[in-house]
């Protein structure tokens, strides 16, 4: 039989190994979030890839689904082939991506490409010889165009579109981070 003495020290004792376990919950905790902060962004549970990331629509369509299985309802359809998206979510082979507009939902990894392109947002952008303001306009895009994204510097992007080529200013384009530099 216990005595209550023995119950007392076994309480004592169990309080006592529940703190510690508490504090190093919280220190582990702690160091998770201080490690978050300096290794940079966070990589998806699927690929290991950065999220969020860019890539575009490899299908002429694509269903967008409200979760991550066919099992779940269809709200649209994605029409345009080559079209920039940016995957903010990964769940088994399902991608949850948004558009420029920031809509959007789960498609199929199978349904993107890692083949990068860009919209041009806003006015209409001449796409320029050199990376430079004043350079000579080879050609001037529309608004909503998709053009095939090549070396990126601080501000300016390397495009293809339509036959033609050039560099646009990084500020006129979607799909493209501001800070991204590519070779």
């Amino acid at each position: 039989m216990v005595s209550s003495v023995q119950w007392f020290r076994m309480g004592a004792s169990l309080v006592a190994q529940l703190g510690l376990v508490a504090i190093l919950a919280i220190g582990i905790w702690a160091g998770a979030a201080q490690a978050d902060q300096t290794t940079g962004p966070t990589l998806g549970p699927e690929t290991n890839l950065p999220l969020p990331r860019f890539v575009s629509l490899k299908a002429a369509e694509a269903n967008v689904r409200r979760g991550p299985s066919l099992t779940h309802r269809i709200d649209w359809v994605f029409q345009r082939r080559n079209m920039p998206l940016q995957v903010i979510a990964e769940y088994g082979h399902w991608r949850r991506v948004i558009d420029k507009e920031g809509q959007g939902g789960w498609v199929h990894y199978t349904m993107l490409s890692g083949s990068r392109t860009v919209l041009i947002d806003g006015d209409t952008t001449a796409l320029r010889s050199r990376p430079e303001p004043d350079a000579l306009e080879n050609a001037l895009l529309e608004p909503g165009v998709i053009a095939r994204l090549g070396k990126c510097e601080a501000e300016w992007c390397r495009l293809t579109a339509g036959g033609y080529r050039g560099w646009a200013p990084k500020s006129t384009l979607w799909g493209v981070a501001a800070g991204e530099i590519r070779d």
